[in-house]
C-alpha cells in the first residue's frame, strides 16, 4: 500500500510532465492546423466528392488524439485539471465535437471548427493575448460607459439637428445611434454621411469633427491602451510564477539532496 501511493504518484507525474512538454505540445499544434485544413476541406463539394471518405476520416483521427489528449491530462492531473481555464476550455471544445450531429442538432457540424480555438490554449503567446484581454474588460467597461453615454448625448444631438433633412439617418435616435456608428469606425463617412449634411447644414462640421476626434482617437486609444497594459501584466504575472516555479523546484532538490548526505 505505501510502496503503491508513491509509484502512482511518481507515474501521473511523469505522464503530466511528458503531456505537458514542448514536443507533446509541438505535435498537438500541428494537428490543430491539420485539423483546421481537414474542416475547411469539407466545404469543398469537389473534393468531398472526390475524396470525402478519407477527409472525413482523417478528421475522425484528430478528434481521437485530441480526446486520447484530454484523457491523459485527466488521468495525469486528476481534479486538478478542472482547476485550470485553459483545460476547462479544451474539455467543453473537445466535448461539443463529440456531440452527436443529428438532423436537429446539425448546426453541431459547423461548432467543429471551433476546435481550431485550441490553438489559443496551445501557445503561451496567444494565452496571453487571451487573458490580457478578459483583465481589461473591468477597466473597459468603464470606457465602454463613457461611449454609451456620448453616444446617448450624439445622437440626441444629431436627431433634433438633423431629423428633418434626413429621417433615414437620423430620424430616430436608434437611427441616429447605427449612423453615428458607422462614423465612428469611419466608414463612408465623409462623403457618404457628412458632406450630404453639409450641403444642407454647412455647419455640421462643428458637430461631427468633435465627434470623431472624441470617439474614434480618444476613447478607442483608451481601450487599446488597457488592453495593452493588462497584456504585460499577464506576461509579468506568467514570468513570475514560472520563477516561483523554478524556486520551489530547486529548494525541493536541495531539501531531498540534505536528506541523502543527513
Amino acid at each position: 500500500m505505501t510502496d503503491t501511493a508513491p509509484t502512482d504518484r511518481s507515474f501521473r507525474t511523469r505522464l503530466g510532465d511528458w503531456i505537458e512538454s514542448a514536443p507533446v505540445r509541438n505535435t498537438i499544434i500541428g494537428i490543430i492546423m491539420f485539423n483546421a485544413v481537414i474542416l475547411g476541406l469539407e466545404t469543398s463539394p469537389s473534393v468531398m466528392e472526390a475524396a470525402g471518405p478519407l477527409v472525413l476520416a482523417l478528421d475522425r483521427a484528430c478528434l481521437t488524439i485530441f480526446v486520447i489528449e484530454i484523457a491523459l491530462k485527466l488521468i495525469a492531473f486528476g481534479p486538478r485539471f478542472f482547476r485550470s481555464g485553459w483545460n476547462l476550455f479544451d474539455f467543453i471544445i473537445v466535448g461539443i465535437a463529440l456531440l452527436p450531429a443529428t438532423q436537429g442538432l446539425s448546426v453541431l457540424r459547423a461548432l467543429r471548427i471551433l476546435r481550431v480555438l485550441r490553438i489559443v490554449s496551445a501557445v503561451p503567446s496567444l494565452r496571453r493575448v487571451v487573458e490580457g484581454l478578459f483583465n481589461a474588460l473591468p477597466g473597459m467597461g468603464s470606457v465602454f460607459l463613457l461611449m454609451s453615454v456620448l453616444f446617448y448625448i450624439g445622437a440626441v444631438m444629431a436627431t433634433k439637428l438633423f431629423a428633418a433633412s434626413f429621417p433615414d439617418w437620423f430620424g430616430t435616435i436608434g437611427a441616429s445611434l447605427y449612423t453615428l456608428f458607422q462614423i465612428m469606425t469611419l466608414e463612408s463617412w465623409s462623403m457618404g454621411i457628412v458632406r450630404p449634411v453639409l450641403d444642407v447644414y454647412p455647419y455640421a462640421w462643428l458637430f461631427f469633427v468633435p465627434f470623431i476626434m472624441v470617439t474614434t482617437f480618444a476613447v478607442v486609444n483608451l481601450i487599446v491602451g488597457l488592453v495593452v497594459n493588462s497584456m504585460q501584466d499577464a506576461h509579468s504575472a506568467e514570468s513570475n510564477a514560472a520563477t516561483d516555479a523554478y524556486r520551489d523546484e530547486v529548494l525541493e532538490r536541495l531539501r531531498k539532496i540534505e536528506e541523502k548526505l543527513k
